[in-house]
């Protein structure tokens, strides 16, 4: 077994401040943008009151204005109005707003004649609202994109152009790193260099590296378990699984695009929301339970209530998981390099109780409120783990991939009794199987189910 490579303790330190995160100024934009198009639309149909019947408020005009937003609201979300483009393309905003409006009109137009409520409308203040509430929301976009542009750039995305001794390559809008300068060298088999990198990497979300030919599959490798979009400049797309080519034109060079993040903006906000509500209520719901077990360990035999241990987390950054301490305190493995046997002799009383009712995985619940871990994704190993004798990734290379999304308390591999000491190596791949797959095929109905397979699983445990 091949022991993993450690930085040195000034290459540790020598970790760039991490560059705000863009991702958040976009979704704060967004929820901006969202609240001015509300704004318009009511002011634009309560001014067409005003100029044709005279009145403000008008009655009928707000009416006809409630009626119309939840519409376009829905529509302009299907028509990207609230993309990545419209924050700094005016004229695409513009556009995409103008397609929602003639959408959702039509639409409440249709609705209206079957319900037989169109005759109340009134036509012009109807038109009025309509016209005078996308010149509002083009205006606010025409004076939103130029502030953007200037503070943002024109890209609005935290790009990174990694040069590890490849071909120049310059970008006005990106930030560039020399990886010798910063002690980063592409080792897939080494984690603390992988969390080095993560912490490197922070708030990026492109990365582009210049390298020479013979290191450009192992930087492929590591941008695909990184969690966010990867590009390698090459000539050659052998060995490497592009996903697409991006030309940079007057430079005389190729991005091969090898790594894309699973999930976007906004299903990662689903699934942050999602965490923080199951987390924050099990915490409240289940705190009695939690002091209970603090106490019981501590009058046991008066040592640490928590045991505390680096896993790797999101983008293979390092973390540490909380648990309750089920072991004598002399018997605990920071590493993780034994795992635990059914009569471990390690493990105490009141330990072999909580293992047994999955109460010492609990405190990971604020792992998850801390954005650390997620209730679901794939279970968070330690770096010592291994799978008959070898470590988990020296078994299969496409064990780093499983980090592109955050741990979880549970996962499809766990609910589908795949859980416990990984003997052979086939124990390892059938959970890098599910793993995987999960990721690939990610939904907040998945994720839902998951936790209810979950705790069906934990009950039926607990009757036998």
């Amino acid at each position: 077994m091949n022991a993993p490579s450690f930085l040195s303790e000034a290459q540790a330190r020598h970790v760039p401040v991490a560059v705000p995160s863009l991702e958040r100024k976009r979704l704060r934009a967004y929820i901006a943008l969202l609240v001015a198009d509300v704004i318009s639309i009511l002011a634009g149909f309560a001014i067409g009151g005003l100029i044709y019947r005279g009145d403000l408020p008008d009655t009928q005009a707000l009416m006809e204005a409630q009626l119309f937003l939840p519409l376009f609201l829905t529509i302009a979300l299907y028509q990207r109005v609230y993309s990545i483009r419209s924050l700094t393309d005016a004229q695409h905003a513009a556009l995409r707003i103008c397609m929602a409006v003639v959408v959702a009109a039509a639409l409440l137009n249709f609705l209206a004649f079957y319900a037989k409520f169109n005759t109340s409308f009134s036509r012009v203040t109807f038109t009025l609202g309509l016209v005078l509430s996308t010149l509002f929301m083009v205006a606010v976009r025409s004076v939103s994109a130029r502030v953007l542009r200037r503070r943002w750039g024109p890209v609005a995305r935290n790009i990174l152009v990694l040069h590890d001794g490849g071909p120049a390559l310059e970008m006005k809008w990106a930030a560039h790193l020399d990886a010798s300068e910063y002690g980063i060298r592409p080792d897939p088999s080494d984690p603390h260099m992988r969390d080095h990198l993560a912490r490197v990497l922070e708030n990026q979300e492109e990365v582009i590296v210049s390298c020479p030919a013979e290191r450009r599959e192992k930087w492929a490798l590591i941008l695909k378990a990184s969690g966010v979009h990867g590009e390698v400049i090459s000539d050659t797309a052998q060995h490497l699984g592009a996903l697409g080519i991006k030309h940079y034109e007057g430079q005389g060079c190729a991005g091969l695009i090898v790594s894309v993040g699973p999930l976007g903006l906004r299903a990662r906000v689903a699934k942050r929301l999602f965490d923080l509500a199951a987390a924050g209520s099990a915490l409240v719901i289940l705190s009695p339970v939690l002091i209970i077990a603090a106490a019981a360990i501590k009058l046991s035999d008066g040592g640490r209530v928590m045991f505390v241990q680096r896993r790797l987390g999101r983008g293979n950054r390092l973390f540490t998981v909380l648990k309750f301490r089920t072991m004598r305190e002399s018997g605990g493995d920071r590493e993780g390099a034994v795992s635990t046997s059914r009569e471990d002799a390690r493990v105490t009383r009141i330990g072999a109780f909580l293992r047994k009712t999955s109460i010492d995985e609990l405190p990971q619940l604020i792992n998850v409120l801390r954005g650390e871990m997620s209730i679901v994704g794939p279970r968070p190993h330690a770096l010592g783990s291994q799978a008959g004798d070898k470590l988990f990734w020296e078994v299969d290379g496409r064990y780093w991939h499983r980090h592109a999304l955050k741990p979880g308390m549970t996962g499809l591999a766990q609910v589908r009794g795949l859980r416990g000491n990984t003997e052979q190596e086939d124990d390892l791949s059938a959970r890098l199987r599910s793993d995987l797959e999960y990721i690939s095929e990610w939904s907040l109905i998945h994720d839902l189910a998951i936790m209810i397979r979950t705790l069906t699983v934990l009950s039926h445990d607990r009757a036998y």
